[in-house]
Order: C-alpha cells, then sequence, then structure tokens
C-alpha cells in the first residue's frame, strides 16, 4: 500500500479497539439499478469482521473533517484477501458517489471491525427484515447459518432487477419474499408489513434482524413484538433516515 491511513482514521480506530488501513479497490461493478459491488484488498482481512460486521469508508472530506460511510460486509475472500461491499446507489450521495467512480488501483481509508449485531446461534430460524440496503449484512449472515436452519428474508426492493439472490449451505432452508416498493415514499413500512403478514412464525425458536431505514425499522420492530416474537429476538440496525442525509461518521440521526 502506498501510505498509511490517515490521522483521523488512527485516532477513531484506537477509540473504536478497532483497526485502521488503507485498502486497494480490486474491482468495482454495477449489479441492479440499486445496488454496486466494490472488493477492496486488505493487508489483514481481520478488518472485515464476522458475519453482520461493517466497515466505516471514508469517502470524501466536508472541510477539514473526513466524511465516511458504514458498509456491511458482503462476503470475504482469503485467497485474495480481500473483501466485497454491496453499496446502494439509487440516490444522491458522498458515498454513492464514491461507489460508482471507484477504480481497480484507488486507495480508501477503512476502519473496521464494527458492528454488534452477529448471528443468534441458538435460533431455529432466521427472520431477515429491510430494504436493498440490508441484503448484503442479510446474505453473508444466512450464508453462515449452520444447518439445519431456515433463513426467511422480506426484503423491499425499487425495481425487480435489484432481487438479488444467494446460495446457502445444504440443509439451511430459504424463504425468500421481495416486496416492490411500488411509488411509496421512503418510510413507508406498508409494504414490509405486508410481507411480513405473509409469513407465518414456525413453531421453534427465531430470531429477527431488521436493518434498513430509521422509521420502518422501528415500526416493523413492534410489528414482531405484536406477534409474539421477544425483544431479545429482535436486533435492529438503521442504515439510513428517509429525508436525511447520514452524519459524517457514517450513522443516520437518532433523534
Amino acid at each position: 500500500m502506498p501510505r498509511e491511513p490517515s490521522a483521523s482514521s488512527l485516532d477513531l480506530a484506537t477509540r473504536l479497539a478497532a483497526s485502521a488501513q488503507i485498502c486497494a479497490v480490486r474491482s468495482s461493478r454495477p449489479l441492479s439499478p440499486s445496488l454496486h459491488e466494490v472488493w477492496l484488498e486488505t493487508s489483514d482481512l481481520a478488518i472485515a469482521g464476522v458475519p453482520g460486521n461493517d466497515v466505516m469508508v471514508l469517502v470524501g472530506q466536508h472541510g477539514d473533517r473526513g466524511v465516511r460511510r458504514r458498509y456491511s460486509v458482503r462476503q470475504t475472500s482469503p485467497d485474495t484477501n480481500s473483501f466485497a461491499l454491496w453499496i446502494t446507489t439509487h440516490h444522491d450521495g458522498v458515498g454513492a458517489d464514491w461507489a460508482r467512480s471507484a477504480q481497480p488501483g484507488d486507495h480508501v481509508d477503512v476502519v473496521g471491525p464494527r458492528g454488534k449485531i452477529v448471528l443468534d446461534p441458538l435460533a431455529d430460524w432466521h427472520l431477515f427484515i429491510g430494504d436493498e440496503s440490508g441484503l448484503s449484512s442479510f446474505y453473508r449472515m444466512a450464508e453462515s447459518i449452520e444447518p439445519p436452519g431456515r433463513a426467511i428474508f422480506i426484503v423491499e426492493i425499487d425495481n425487480p432487477d435489484d432481487a438479488l439472490t444467494t446460495t446457502l449451505p445444504e440443509g439451511v432452508a430459504p424463504t425468500g419474499i421481495f416486496v416492490n416498493r411500488d411509488g411509496r415514499g421512503p418510510g413507508d413500512a406498508t409494504g414490509l408489513l405486508r410481507g411480513l403478514a405473509a409469513f407465518a412464525f414456525p413453531p421453534d425458536d427465531g430470531a429477527a434482524y431488521l436493518f434498513g431505514e430509521y422509521a420502518t425499522m422501528n415500526v416493523l420492530k413492534i410489528a414482531l413484538l405484536d406477534r409474539g416474537l421477544q425483544d431479545d429476538a429482535i436486533a435492529l440496525k438503521a442504515f439510513w433516515r428517509a429525508g436525511r442525509s447520514n452524519q459524517e461518521h457514517g450513522e443516520p440521526e437518532k433523534s
């Protein structure tokens, strides 16, 4: 790598008990109308963490301050010492601009691993609910399920071509419900609530993972509680918030 991470990245990594690295773009390509894939080569693949973890990418500058975005790691490749990010690009934003313009050989500051939500090893079935921004984490987590098991995906998409799928381990049964947004505005939970209503909970123990828009995910959590799922079986992570840009550190505003 041609240089060391910025002082701000090194300081951030120290405060977060994470690591900071310069990663090189290995490849960059659109996957669908809403998702773009970037593979980053790293000096230490531990930065990608475990399924459910994300990394903080320095995607721009605001004055003398760096602007970071957090992206879930989609998968890793030990053979090439690299990891993939799936980034939503159907909107205007500094992160989407970075993903679209990334070229092989570019270098970027990355801090990771980040995130506290991981797969519940005691659950018999796993319910993943969200929008396109959650697919990356959903699929990496589901691919790590130990058989026998079950993975259920309820995902809202803008375009039929955004209905990307994956292959799960033998013995892990998949169920996929893709809900067309059909012109509903961001933050409208109607579509995902309909998708959830179409799913009957199995009788054994389950866990739910809600990754997507802030208001929508909070509505879905209430719906899951109303359906009888216990609070400690529901993990929620807001990736973005309708009508507001994420803050400079990559998180949506919480108030």
